[in-house]
């Protein structure tokens, strides 16, 4: 989450998203090639609603628990725009409540700081590529915000903009799938010591 090195505070668009994740492009991927798709009709028309449903559950489902690690770049009055610093953020459930509009509760990390922030924020769709869209979000405290961050391939990036302060975006995505252990890897069950087997049958 940037900073400007004066009294005034800026937020990268993350710490409005606080979005982490990802791998919601590999239920895109699994989507059919949809070049040359004809118009519409009654049938077409509900496929494409069930690809957009299975979309919506990909990302409420890699985007909920997942943490996003990356940096940020700085811009403007005051700031190094070579400078790089770095961010985390980890979500909570994410889930769409309606229409465009999703839920982002996120725990910002940075400077030694840590809060979480209930955030509403739209959700549109290049394709299906999900994009988060920040339109001049005023937060208590932190003023105005707005930005654009995509997540593809267990990746995001985006663009920034604080008053006049701005910068780029980018990171790494881990789901909470990848940061649980395998259910999977149970302990087998213990063998029964020799001669407690049951009596083979004649």
């Amino acid at each position: 989450m940037p900073f400007a090195p004066h009294s005034r505070k800026f937020l990268s668009p993350l710490s409005v998203l606080a979005i982490a994740a990802a791998a919601v492009t590999a239920a895109a991927a699994a989507e059919p090639d949809r070049n040359g798709e004809k118009p519409a009709t009654p049938a077409s028309a509900k496929d494409s609603a069930d690809r957009q449903a299975a979309l919506e559950a990909a990302l409420s489902k890699m985007l909920s628990g997942a943490t996003l690690e990356g940096s940020f770049t700085q811009a403007g009055p005051g700031s190094d725009a070579a400078k790089i610093d770095r961010e985390k953020y980890t979500l909570g459930e994410v889930k769409r409540v309606a229409g465009e509009v999703w839920q982002f509760p996120a725990r910002i990390e940075y400077g030694g700081k840590d809060i979480t922030l209930p955030i509403l924020l739209p959700v549109r769709w290049a394709g299906d590529t999900p994009v988060a869209v920040v339109d001049r979000v005023d937060l208590p405290g932190f003023g105005s915000v707005s930005a654009r961050v995509l997540f593809f391939e267990g990746h995001y990036a985006g663009y920034w903009k604080h008053g006049d302060h701005s910068g780029n975006l980018f990171g790494v995505i881990h789901s909470a799938e990848a940061k649980s252990p395998a259910s999977s890897q149970s302990s087998p069950e213990k063998a029964r010591p020799s001669g407690s087997d049951p009596p083979a049958k004649k």
